[in-house]
Formats: C-alpha cells, sequence, structure tokens
C-alpha cells in the first residue's frame, strides 16, 4: 500500500468518523421544544380556521288580524304571523300596521284569508309617544264598503294594535282623531280597545 491509498484511507476514516458523529448527536441530544407562536402559518389556513357557519338567528314574529273560516266554516278573525326584524322594520307598532295594511300575502288569499281594509288605504305617520300611539289614516281606510265591512276593518286594526303595543293607541283620519266613522256614523272610543265599538 502506497502512500497515497494510505492518506485516501486516512481520509475515508475521518469523514465516516464526522457523518457519525452527527448523526449520533442528532439522535441523542435532547430537541427544542416547539411553540405555538413559532409555528408560521399560512394566511389561507388562518382564513379557514376562522370562517365558521354563520349561526342562524331565531326568528322574531309578529302577529296581524285578518279574516278566514275556522273549521265550522264561521267569519273569524285570524292572526297571521310576519317575520319582524327591528334592524330593519323599525318598532312593532308599525311594523304590525304596515302589515295590515299591505294586505294577506297571496299564498294566504288562496286559504282564504281576506282583508276588510279597502285598497288605496294608506298610513300618513304613526307618531309614537312616551305616554301614547296615534295611527293616522287616510281617509280612504273608513270609505266604502257599509257598516258591516267598517266593523270589520277596525276590528282588525283594534286587535293588531292591542297585540303589538303596550301603550293606548289612538286612529286618526288624515289628521282628525276619529269619534265617529265613515257615512254611517259609527262612533269610536278611544283609545283602540274591544270594547270601543260597543256604543
Amino acid at each position: 500500500m502506497d502512500k497515497n491509498q494510505k492518506l485516501l484511507l486516512i481520509f475515508i476514516g475521518f469523514c465516516m468518523f464526522v457523518v457519525v458523529g452527527l448523526v449520533a448527536y442528532n439522535v441523542l441530544m435532547p430537541k427544542p421544544e416547539v411553540l405555538p407562536d413559532d409555528i408560521e402559518v399560512s394566511k389561507r389556513s388562518v382564513e379557514e380556521e376562522v370562517v365558521e357557519k354563520p349561526q342562524e338567528q331565531s326568528k322574531e314574529y309578529i302577529n296581524v288580524y285578518f279574516i278566514g273560516k275556522n273549521e265550522h266554516n264561521e267569519e273569524v278573525y285570524k292572526a297571521v304571523k310576519r317575520v319582524y326584524n327591528k334592524d330593519v322594520d323599525g318598532s312593532k307598532i308599525k311594523f304590525a300596521i304596515a302589515s295590515l295594511i299591505l294586505g294577506p300575502k297571496p299564498e294566504e288569499r288562496q286559504r282564504g284569508v281576506y282583508t276588510e281594509i279597502p285598497t288605496g288605504s294608506e298610513i300618513i305617520n304613526i307618531n309614537e309617544q312616551s305616554d301614547k300611539v296615534i295611527v293616522n289614516l287616510n281617509s280612504a281606510y273608513v270609505n266604502g264598503g257599509g257598516a258591516d265591512s267598517l266593523y270589520k276593518r277596525l276590528y282588525q286594526l283594534i286587535k293588531t294594535v292591542k297585540l303589538n303595543s303596550t301603550l293606548p293607541v289612538y286612529l286618526f283620519i288624515d289628521g282628525q282623531k276619529a269619534d265617529v266613522i265613515g257615512g254611517e256614523g259609527i262612533m269610536l272610543s278611544q283609545p283602540l280597545s274591544d270594547s270601543s265599538l260597543e256604543n
């Protein structure tokens, strides 16, 4: 074995010693603990982690009174639900009266629900005060249809407002307090209550 071969063997032996030493060092030495803050997370995975299915909020309803028939084919006042969102619809009383004036939905009409409130009836304004509510409707609300129709539409309004306001509610027509209604001269005692038409 010549001198060059001896040097080559020594070099190979040295290299093997270094490699074995490094392997042994990595295997035997304890690893530093990795903390959550040390881990780099991609932006996409953060978004996927944060984005959750929005929780479905429980719906709130108000009731509006229309007219329909019961199982004995008798005419009755029917409370019909409307989905209410205070952030969109404002106060319950305003939303309830607006829904009442709009009338039944097409699918409700198909089930025999109807209203005696005439087409053309409009809300002029609804004034909510600390001690009372004034509902001001236009004169179309009290025009036409005869006494029977007038009684029914007044009861629709009375039942709806009583269900959706804890304050006394007064009916005004074209800005005037409505003590006498329509050409038939129906007396209306106020604030509105179930006994308002019992005169």
